[in-house]
Formats: structure tokens, C-alpha cells, sequence
């Protein structure tokens, strides 16, 4: 069991040096608090005898340098960036008449099987999975999924798109 008083003192002591060298690492206060909560789970569940305070705050120093490098080493840290970067990029804008839009106004238990096995790939079996319904109603839906898509396209564009 986590000694409450032992928490509380950690979190006193040491809450706000953590945070801080873990922004001087990673320049992300979300981050910085992932790491506190990392190097706090860590102390708590693991506890240490120390000789003396010097030698407590030199461990939890080290344990949140390592934590910040683990967590810069990550490839997931490598993949991703800021909102900020992207801030000026446009989103791709979608014609009004594209099949992906008619496709949205169809009813729901259409859609969903025409988006499923056209757009994703899956076969009737697995779509039926998917959605909890049997195979044999996937492709009805499909079928009558089509016909209403087919009507909604006037007949143009159906045969490049479904066929």
C-alpha cells in the first residue's frame, strides 16, 4: 500500500524541480507533466532508503533525466509534431458532386457497408463481423446500398465508381 504522508512529501519536496527539468529537456509542459507523474509512480511503488536528502534529490534528478531521454528516444515522438507547425496548411478541399459525398447522404445501414467494403476493402464476411450483422445482409445492403446510389448519381459516374 502507498504511504499517503509519503506522496504528500515527494509532491512537496520534488513536484516542482521535476517539472522543471523535464521542460529544460523536452520544451512541452504536457510532457513535462507525464514525466512527474512517470517518476512519481516509479518512486512511489518502488521506494529507495537514501542516507541522506542530497542523495534522494541527486536519484530522483537522474530518474527524471533518464525518463525525459526515454522519452525523447520514443520513435512516437519522432512521427509527430506541434499543432502550430501545421497551422497553415490547408485542408484538402472535397467537391459538392464527389461519390465519397453522396455516398455520406445515404441512410446509415447503407453507408456504412458501402464505405466499409468500397473505401476500406473489407470483404461481406468481415464487414458482417464488424457490424454484428450476417453476411447474407451485407450483401443486401450493398446491392440496395447501390441502387439508391445509382438513383442519387442519375446513372452518372456509377459505372467508373462501383462496377
Amino acid at each position: 500500500m502507498i504511504d499517503k504522508q509519503q506522496a504528500e512529501y515527494l509532491a512537496n519536496t520534488y513536484a516542482d524541480m521535476i517539472l522543471r527539468l523535464s521542460y529544460t529537456y523536452l520544451k512541452n509542459t504536457h510532457d513535462a507533466q507525464d514525466i512527474c507523474q512517470t517518476v512519481f509512480v516509479k518512486l512511489l511503488t518502488h521506494p529507495q532508503k537514501f542516507e541522506n536528502k542530497s542523495h534522494e534529490k541527486a536519484y530522483i534528478m537522474r530518474m527524471t533525466v533518464n525518463a525525459c531521454k526515454d522519452m525523447l528516444k520514443n520513435p512516437w515522438r519522432r512521427k509527430t509534431c506541434g499543432l502550430e507547425v501545421i497551422a497553415d496548411v490547408p485542408a484538402p478541399k472535397t467537391e459538392d458532386s464527389s461519390i465519397l459525398t453522396t455516398v455520406n447522404a445515404l441512410p446509415t445501414r447503407y453507408r456504412s457497408v458501402i464505405y466499409l467494403y468500397y473505401y476500406e476493402g473489407y470483404q461481406a464476411s468481415e464487414i458482417g463481423e464488424i457490424l454484428g450483422i450476417p453476411t447474407a445482409t451485407v450483401h443486401t445492403r450493398l446491392a440496395r446500398g447501390r441502387k439508391k446510389l445509382k438513383t442519387m448519381l442519375g446513372g452518372f459516374g456509377y459505372e467508373e465508381a462501383f462496377e
